[in-house]
């Protein structure tokens, strides 16, 4: 028998067969993975049989599967500790907020929404007219307000300019020159008359 070929039946003389492999028809996929076992020919085979699925390849952690849920993950049954987080809602109630996702499995239902109090102020008699916030176009145009302009003279009082009534508002105030006058006085020469007196 040459070194490449194989026994695969083993008869006596008297006519008793010992071993007789011929009749097999088992295949490497027929029997457990890594087992040794021998084909038809004679020849030895291993086993890639991995019952309903080839895990060997798989690389899921414990963490990246559902808490409570199992997996085989390369031969090996794993538990997942992963948090169900659910349907999780996150408000928003600071122009500055940073809300943090929490780690773990969420189903799709959860929400992230402005807090029901501050999205109440979004409304359009709140916003400046033509400026839109999160949708919200603004028709604030201010109040009914009515100013006036107003003159005055420097004097070497303290002096107070207010609207005055059926005005909200002083739109300018102008503070005329000072006043210099010269007059001839009778001891020959001049008086000069700097500012006015208060009112």
């Amino acid at each position: 028998m040459a070194n490449n070929e194989y026994c695969n039946k083993v008869v006596l003389a008297d006519g008793r067969t010992l071993i007789d492999l011929t009749g097999d028809d088992a295949t490497a996929a027929d029997v457990l993975y890594g087992k040794k076992f021998h084909l038809k020919s004679g020849a030895q085979g291993t086993g890639s049989c991995t019952y309903d699925s080839d895990t060997t390849d798989a690389n899921a952690s414990a963490s990246e599967i559902l808490s409570g849920k199992t997996a085989y993950v390369n031969k090996s049954k794993l538990t997942g500790s992963m948090t169900n987080q659910g349907s999780v809602t996150l408000e928003i109630d600071d122009v500055d907020d940073e809300i943090t996702i929490p780690v773990g499995y969420h189903d799709g239902g959860g929400k992230a929404k402005l807090d029901a109090t501050e999205k109440a102020k979004i409304v359009e008699g709140n916003i400046k007219s033509g400026v839109s916030i999160l949708g919200v176009t603004g028709t604030y145009t201010g109040e009914s307000i009515s100013a006036r302009s107003a003159t005055a003279d420097p004097t070497f009082s303290s002096q107070t300019i207010l609207p005055g009534t059926g005005y909200d508002y002083l739109s300018q105030v102008t503070v005329n020159a000072i006043s210099v006058v010269e007059t001839d006085n009778d001891a020959g020469g001049k008086t000069v008359t700097i500012g006015t007196a208060a009112a």
